[in-house]
């Protein structure tokens, strides 16, 4: 529920400016023990009835137009135009629209936007709900900028939102990602003078963290902590251990704790099979891995893809593959729908192999299934056709990547452009160009010369082109 904002100011400026945030130091501390905490349950009375549900005032609000259209926009500057056009004529910006127009900016990684506008959240004293920051603090650990997040979850109090467990672990979880251990065990030790009480999640964090440098010693001292505390393990407590033995070569001893994980009542997942089956088949057990798989479904555990994924990167590793692709069969057997994953494994097998025909029919075949490719699968395409020196096919890919939203790496575009100098192939060198320039992407210095030389040793009127595009 979002409560009434004070004030709201008559415009905004289109551009937003940048605000300058104080940096946030950290000190660097020995790990210390962990607090967790327990919520008490208090029983319902069986005399009482249960009152009928009465339909709230969210329920009759209506859909605000704004939200709708800023989901649909890709381009964050048409989102920004859109949200000062929407102010221009008298619409008063609430936490939804501000959250909404945020989380699109911090995927596109516009901070500078973003910190905009958490200030104009501040300034007109909208409240915001926890979720906000914890998307922020996520999108800061994806861009590398753990210091913002640091600061921002201390700055959570001053947006009049309180911090809980769920943010405490998100920014946790981003100092491990980051390799700020340090950092991280600073925050476990002042966690209760946060009134933060550690839950499953947080000593999952912790259990990957003491995994990620290598110290098996403390990450069973963490466990076992945590079954002191009574905090009931969960599969992913256990999936870190089994896949870090795995890791290890000790398969022997990620079987054991998977045993141990059945005997204590908590049913194994996919993922847990799955790292299994990837331990084996680093062993060179792949005939175990597959018998596991199967074995999963005596057990009541549905087959997934990632249990797939594993046999088949086994596969494609030992060139297997005529066993791969009767496996991608099996899987449309049992109705297991192959993602963009499973085909791109396949599609990067053909084309480093040279074989683009293949690579190009699984690219077709994918898109017949249903299933739309990535911006990987187009660049894996064209960089083939680009290395067996099929350009005019490799255009063809191109362009469907164009359309699709996605763009090439800027060495595969030199190499297509000049590929297709080489082969007279001018308009469409030109059509590459055209569309470098639509999507603001630039050579440097080393690309141009070389474009030019390329044009200057085949035809002055290339030369003339390209001279045309570049000045």
């Amino acid at each position: 529920m979002i409560n009434s904002r004070i004030k709201q100011a008559s415009t905004i400026p289109s551009k937003l400016k940048i605000h300058n945030l104080a940096q946030f130091r950290t000190k660097f501390f020995q790990s210390q023990p962990y607090y967790s905490h327990h919520r008490s349950h208090k029983p319902t009375s069986k005399s009482s009835p249960e009152r009928p549900h009465k339909p709230t005032k969210n329920l009759f609000r209506k859909p605000i137009p704004l939200l709708s259209d800023l989901k649909q926009i890709q381009d964050p500057d048409e989102a920004i135009s859109l949200f000062h056009d929407y102010q221009q004529t008298g619409f008063k910006h609430d936490y939804p629209t501000y959250s909404c127009l945020i989380y699109k900016l911090a995927k596109s990684r516009d901070f500078e936007a973003v910190e905009t506008l958490l200030g104009y959240l501040k300034t007109y004293y909208i409240r915001c709900q926890e979720k906000i920051f914890i998307g922020l603090i996520q999108h800061y650990g994806k861009a590398q900028l753990v210091d913002k997040a640091i600061e921002l979850f201390h700055n959570m109090g001053s947006f009049n939102c309180t911090r809980s467990v769920q943010s405490f672990n998100a920014l946790l979880n981003v100092l491990v990602e980051n390799g700020r251990f340090d950092d991280a065990n600073e925050m476990l030790r002042n966690c209760s003078k946060m009134s933060i009480w550690l839950n499953a999640v947080s000593f999952n964090i912790i259990i990957k963290m003491w995994l990620e440098k290598g110290d098996w010693e403390m990450a069973r001292q963490v466990f076992d902590g945590m079954l002191e505390r009574e905090i009931e393990p969960t599969v992913v407590t256990y999936n870190c251990q089994i896949g870090f033995l795995c890791k290890k070569g000790d398969v022997e001893g990620a079987k054991s704790l998977f045993q141990d994980m059945v005997r204590k009542g908590k049913k194994p997942n996919a993922v847990s099979y799955a790292l299994l089956m990837e331990g084996l088949s680093s062993l060179g057990k792949y005939k175990d891995a597959k018998k596991l798989m199967f074995d999963m479904e005596y057990q009541g555990c549905k087959l997934k893809i990632v249990n797939y994924g594993v046999l088949m990167t086994d596969l494609l590793k030992r060139g297997e593959i005529g066993e791969a692709n009767s496996l991608l069969v099996e899987m449309k057997k049992r109705h297991i729908k192959p993602d963009v994953v499973i085909y791109n494994m396949l599609i990067n097998y053909f084309c480093k192999e040279g074989k683009t025909a293949e690579a190009y029919r699984m690219l077709v075949d994918m898109q017949i299934a249903g299933c739309n490719p990535n911006a990987a699968t187009y660049r894996m395409v064209v960089d083939g056709f680009c290395k067996t020196g099929e350009f005019e096919e490799g255009l063809k890919v191109l362009n469907a990547m164009l359309i699709s939203g996605h763009f090439p790496r800027m060495e595969t575009v030199r190499c297509m452009i000049l590929g297709l100098l080489d082969k007279e192939k001018v308009e469409d060198a030109c059509f590459v160009l055209e569309e470098m320039e639509k999507r603001k992407k630039r050579f440097d210095f080393e690309s141009w010369e070389a474009i030019v030389k390329d044009a200057c040793s085949n035809s002055i009127v290339v030369y003339r082109l390209v001279d045309e595009l570049v000045f």
